[in-house]
Order: C-alpha cells, then structure tokens, then sequence
C-alpha cells in the first residue's frame, strides 16, 4: 500500500474508528499556519508602523487641489500608513465592543467555554452516550450555541460599522494627507494675448 493512504475496517461494525496514518496528520498540520509564519507577519507589521506623530501631523493635511491625483495619493498612504491603519481597525474593533455591553457579555460567555473546554481535556475526554468528542466538535458545538447569543447581541450590525467606520476613517486620512514626495502642483497661468 501507499504510505499516505488511509486502512478503513469494512467488517460491518458501526463504532470501528478510522484509522489514519500520522502522515496525513502531519500534511493536515502544515496546511495550517504555523506560528513562526504568524510570529513573521507580526514581526513585520510591527517594523512597518510608522511615528504616531508623522501620522497625525495636522501640518501634512490639505485638501487636494485636483481630483486627478487623488487616487495616487491614497495607494501611496495606504501603503506607508498600512500597519498605523491596522491599530485604527483594531481600535475600532475595541471601542465597538465596549460601548455594546450585550456583545461584551457574548464574547466572554464563548470565550469561557472555549476556556472550560480546554481546561477539561488536559485532565480528561468529554464522552457523550459512549462516543468520545474531540476538541474541534466541542468548539464546534460552542461555535453553534453561541451563534444565536451573538445574533441577539447585534454582532452582524458591529460587524458592518466597524468595516463601514474603519474604511470612512482609514479614506478620510489617505485623502487628505499630503505624502512627503508629493510637491505642490503648480498651476501655469498663461497671460492674455
């Protein structure tokens, strides 16, 4: 047989589990992100956020003279600016969460029982009528009890104004900050003849 290949028992009994190989575990692991990939974008967000007081330097603020040049003057501030526009989004995300106490409440209620979850695996499986659950189904199942709690909390509605006020804010200081690179237009007057 292959060495990636799967050995299913057919003899007929229901509860004989499925047998597969930890080479296919380890493929399934390796799809998923590994933690120094994430310790490396985190590492690399972190080197690209720019002085707060470059960012928010009111002296750089002008309005365009001209639409033309605009949309060049957002991909560049977007691209200078992008690990500042994140700590905007997660401050958004922050200030939405507090000011509704009800999704306050969701989130603790499903982030305490993934908690319990974990805490109760170290010392022993959860078995229901005989089968035993592993960790993702008990997520699963809290994922799915939640869901009606995060429906009722207004997720959806905080979902959408954090994407509307994060990209409102994020344009407004693309749009009107001045790149250093970007000179003043000059405007050529020609004199009547």
């Amino acid at each position: 047989m292959d060495k990636h290949s799967v050995n299913i028992d057919l003899e007929g009994n229901i509860d004989t589990p499925l047998v597969v190989n930890k080479s296919f575990k380890e493929r399934v692991m390796a799809i998923s992100m590994s933690n120094a990939s994430a310790r490396e974008w985190f590492a690399k967000t972190r080197d690209g956020i720019r002085p707060w007081g470059e960012f928010a330097n009111t002296q750089r603020f002008q309005t365009p003279k001209a639409v033309a040049p605009l949309p060049k003057r957002i991909v560049k501030n977007i691209e200078h600016f992008q690990s500042n526009y994140l700590f905007v989004f997660i401050g958004l995300v922050i200030v939405c969460i507090l000011t509704s106490p009800l999704l306050l409440v969701a989130i603790g209620a499903c982030l305490g029982a993934c908690y319990v979850i974990n805490i109760r695996n170290k010392d022993s499986k959860l078995k229901l009528m005989g089968r035993e659950l592993t960790i993702a189904q008990q997520y699963g199942v809290v994922g799915l009890c939640s869901f009606p709690l995060f429906w009722l909390a207004g997720a959806g509605s905080a979902v959408f104004w954090i994407i509307g006020a994060s990209v409102f804010v994020i344009m407004l200081h693309a749009s009107f900050y001045t790149p250093g690179d970007e000179g003043e237009p000059f405007d050529l007057e020609m004199e009547p003849v």
